[in-house]
């Protein structure tokens, strides 16, 4: 039996980030042959790889990155199976390594395929499944490039990056900002001007008949009902819209009363509650149109004029969970 030293089994836990318990066996089972017992180590990792490959992996750490010339961000997600792993500083640490050598690449295909310190990365992940005992792989794969590209990350958890027209003087702030409003609220558009109108025509339809079921409930608890949308999008207000709701607010302010002299006072904040009404989708899903999450007194696309000469192109976001 070859005599294994502590250094040897330093050495080798240095290199694959396994247990020195793995790693001493491993150099006994190779008979000191350092090579054979990193073979040795993955195959102990493509072993439990396989065993594991039908587990859920939805924990673990996802990571935006830069580059130096801020053109490019991309952002992966290192899955494990407990969020104790997830949440481990090497396991972090593996994932921004990751990341940075991600920035090289333009798909999740080619990274997987990439040198890692002398292995493929998808080598090294069926390597950390074996260190760590669980299954660990790239779950998502994102890049973007623009004139200018900023990024946001929470709690290694969800990840944003956006993509600005150019870098103006104060590009870094706004990018980071609108990256944590993608991070926070979740847009899957720019703008209401991207929907299909049949996606907004059966989203519609969809939305009201769950509003008059739930209204039909409260009804019979002898709760207020909600109020019942004509419309989910800006996309859906036309000017004929408006103006017809216009005049039916002109109506229902004679109706109460209100001296015609001041409707131009109390006319402009009735028809923003009706559009704001109106408009939940785009709430939801639209980042320029949504309410700007540091000051909700102005939309995303308001905060983004008031910065200058810029406009926000494209972005990115992924999260866990």
């Amino acid at each position: 039996m070859a005599n294994i030293t502590a250094a040897e089994v330093s050495k080798l836990r240095k290199a694959t980030g396994a247990g020195m318990m793995d790693c001493k066996k491993a150099l006994v089972e190779a008979e000191g042959n350092f090579d054979e017992a990193i073979k040795i180590l993955r195959e102990k990792g493509q072993k439990i790889a396989a065993k594991r490959a039908d587990r859920d992996s939805a924990e673990g750490a996802v990571i935006a990155k830069v580059n130096d010339t801020k053109n490019k961000g991309v952002i992966i997600s290192l899955n494990c199976e407990t969020d104790f792993v997830g949440k481990n500083d090497s396991f972090v640490s593996l994932a921004k390594e990751l990341a940075e050598l991600a920035l090289n690449t333009s798909s999740k295909e080619e990274f997987l395929a990439a040198d890692f310190k002398g292995i493929s990365v998808q080598e090294k992940l069926t390597e950390q499944t074996g260190v760590i005992g669980e299954k660990i792989e790239i779950g998502d794969f994102k890049v973007l490039e623009a004139p200018f590209v900023g990024a946001y990350i929470h709690g290694n958890k969800i990840a944003a990056l956006t993509g600005l027209s150019n870098a103006v003087d104060s590009a870094e702030t706004l990018a980071k900002d609108i990256s944590m409003q993608v991070a926070s609220m979740g847009a899957t558009t720019l703008s209401f001007k991207d929907f299909d109108p049949e996606y907004v025509a059966s989203e519609t339809q969809a939305r009201i008949a769950a509003i008059e079921k739930e209204n039909i409930e409260l009804g019979r608890l002898g709760k207020t009902l909600k109020n019942v949308p004509q419309f989910i999008s800006r996309s859906q207000l036309t000017n004929d819209v408006i103006a017809e709701a216009e005049e039916n607010l002109k109506a229902q302010l004679k109706e109460e009363g209100k001296p015609e002299k001041i409707w131009d006072k109390i006319l402009p904040g009735k028809l923003e509650r009706f559009i704001s009404d109106n408009t939940t989708l785009d709430q939801e899903q639209c980042l320029l149109d949504q309410n700007f999450i540091k000051d909700e007194k102005k939309s995303v696309a308001d905060y983004v004029k008031s910065i200058g000469d810029v406009a926000v192109v494209s972005f990115a976001r992924v999260s866990l969970g």
